[in-house]
């Protein structure tokens, strides 16, 4: 199963990131004193925001559970942990009374966010459990998939902890967990405080 995520924000994302190194190109050809490194780490600052936000949020289905990766931070959410996925404003994924949301799967229409926040209440989601993908709204289908494809792997993995113990591991190399595990992502807050430190240096160097 491929990984799911918004297109319109990655292909925007994607979009800004051409248009800023071409920026920077055109700083560094027609600027050659110091004044060009402020603009120049500002438009870093630009594209390290646009990945946070909208280049890595993506929701990963593995060999052994699903990893929601949200801006900041980061949860694996085991198959034999995994209970259901629904939709209210977000697709959510449930581990027990567990509930973790998924950043980049939103829904967009406020009449089906509030249809959805109704039968929020439990895990019951008639209206999503069956039906074709190509038909279903996209985020419905999303949490179909993600529904299938725990369905699928509990199966093969007998449904118990054999689902944390070999195969695809979660981030950091360590064997996957028996149950959800979240933490943060390095690379997002690389990616924000390292322009963000050049653009403080380059603010004194001005």
């Amino acid at each position: 199963m491929k990984p799911l995520a918004a297109p319109a924000p990655r292909a925007l994302g994607w979009v800004w990131v051409g248009l800023a190194a071409l920026l920077l190109v055109d700083l560094a050809i027609s600027r050659t004193d110091a004044g060009r490194l402020v603009p120049a780490a500002a438009l870093l600052c630009t594209v390290g925001a646009v990945y946070v936000l909208w280049l890595r949020p993506r929701v990963v289905p593995t060999e052994h559970g699903v990893r929601l990766v949200n801006p900041m931070r980061e949860t694996f959410v085991p198959w034999s942990a995994f209970t259901w996925a629904d939709v209210t404003d977000v697709v959510r994924v449930h581990a027990g009374e567990r509930v973790f949301r998924s950043w980049p799967l939103r829904e967009t229409k406020r009449q089906k966010v509030r249809d959805n926040l109704r039968r929020a209440g439990g895990y019951a989601d008639p209206e999503t459990e069956e039906g074709d993908l190509h038909t279903m709204r996209p985020m419905d289908a999303a949490a179909k998939q993600l529904r299938d494809e725990a369905e699928k792997r509990k199966a093969t993995l007998g449904g118990d902890a054999e689902a944390g113990q070999s195969g695809e591991r979660p981030p950091e190399g360590a064997a996957a967990p028996s149950a959800p595990m979240t933490r943060w992502s390095p690379d997002s807050v690389a990616a924000l405080a390292g322009p963000l430190v050049l653009l403080l240096a380059a603010t004194q160097l001005g």
